[in-house]
């Protein structure tokens, strides 16, 4: 599903622009770490206000979280690397989507807890791991090939896990909730969806690159860089905050 690309050794242009770019997307990372699952004060105050069934208001906020949270960008940007074919890409974001959904409908109706500190960890391993698959690391590092799609739907569950952590923090209205939830995840789902076919279609226009296959590389590794940085942010709350 991958295809690994090895270039000869980077000119010290393209280090630069690979370490500007590495740089850039850590600091990224870091300065947006709030918004990694995270609910704003005014979406916050309005789901713990609500009361009865609020379709479009839940869907937008789903929609919304979708689109700008970045660990999830992240991560699927990396599922669709090296994906050419519709029917595979539509098969691996399907994949995710269940996974996504599960979590987050049942963790919360089932009121199934753990350490947010810990899952938002996970999240950013996801992140590394398929960093690493899209440079084949498994089979050239460790003599081993993970099995892309069931990672991916176990990664998913942990996605929508990730979410349902935050939303059972907040003080949900009983009436409407089975409702307000779906449509939540009907808006997470648009969400994917609109900023799938964004991703796609810079991804397209930039394999017409003549440069694509060592770009390629660096990216790879600036995805793996940001992984490692929401994985330390996580992991640094969980030990000063959520231990």
């Amino acid at each position: 599903m991958h295809s690994a690309i090895y270039p000869p050794l980077l000119s010290p242009g393209a280090r630069r622009v690979a370490l500007l770019l590495l740089l850039g997307l850590a600091l990224a990372c870091m300065s947006a770490s709030l918004w990694a699952h995270g609910v704003n004060e005014n979406d916050k105050a309005f789901i713990e206000g609500a009361s009865g069934i609020n379709i479009i208001p839940y869907m937008y906020l789903g929609a919304k979280h979708m689109v700008t949270g970045y660990d999830h960008l992240l991560f699927l940007a990396g599922v669709i690397f090296f994906l050419y074919r519709m029917k595979d890409v539509a098969a691996y974001v399907t994949l995710f989507a269940i996974g996504h959904s599960a979590t987050l409908l049942l963790g919360v109706l089932l009121d199934i807890r753990a350490n947010p500190f810990l899952i938002d960890a996970i999240i950013g391993l996801s992140v590394v791991y398929k960093a690493i698959d899209n440079l084949d690391g498994f089979k050239t590092w460790f003599g081993v090939s993970p099995n892309p799609k069931a990672a991916v739907l176990i990664f998913g569950f942990f996605h929508g896990f990730g979410l349902a952590t935050k939303l059972q923090a907040l003080t949900l209205a009983e009436d409407g909730m089975i409702y307000n939830l779906i449509s939540f995840n009907v808006g997470v789902e648009l969400g994917q969806f609109i900023a799938l076919a964004i991703i796609l279609l810079l991804m397209n226009l930039w394999r017409l690159s003549p440069g694509f296959n060592r770009s390629a590389i660096l990216a790879n590794a600036a995805l793996m860089t940001a992984g490692f940085v929401l994985i330390g942010y996580q992991l640094a709350g969980y030990f000063t905050e959520g231990a």
